[in-house]
């Protein structure tokens, strides 16, 4: 397995993230579906990487610049058939360690609060996340969790 920078190029990653974007309409409404789709995940303020099982996209995740100190944790998916395989965790701290490389104080995130999502939330209380008020643009939202953690 290897994680590295994406440039979201290639076809099996644009795939892999539809993929995330069907499913989580499917879950959520509309209205609480913060996905970023490709062209936001190329934009410069992004970073974006992709775990690799040889030639296979087995998970991904992103982190955005939100100012100098303060990014987001975006797009972390692990393909279904690797769930619970370790992917997240090591894909988590792979981000964790590239966010403080990066001079970041603050990571933080918004995930679903419906029972799906409730694997996601115990990961990253795992790596010390704390439910925090909504941030960035975010507005409360019954479907949303916010967590944030410091660096």
């Amino acid at each position: 397995m290897e994680i590295v920078v994406d440039d979201l190029s290639g076809s099996e990653i644009a795939e892999f993230l539809d993929e995330h974007v069907q499913q989580m309409r499917a879950i959520t409404p509309l209205e609480s579906k913060h996905a970023l789709d490709l062209d936001e995940l190329r934009k410069p303020e992004v970073t974006f990487w992709s775990v690799r099982d040889g030639d296979a996209v087995v998970g991904c995740g992103a982190i955005k610049r939100l100012d100098a100190g303060h990014a987001e944790l975006k797009s972390m998916r692990t393909t279904p058939a690797r769930k619970r395989s370790g992917i997240a965790s090591a894909l988590l701290e792979h981000v964790i360690a590239e966010a403080k490389r990066m001079g970041f104080a603050r990571l933080s995130l918004e995930t679903g609060s419906a029972d799906f999502f409730l694997p996601a939330r115990k990961l990253y209380e795992k790596f010390s996340f704390v439910c925090c008020a909504p941030f960035a643009d975010y507005q409360p939202d019954s479907n949303s969790t916010f967590m944030t953690r410091v660096l």
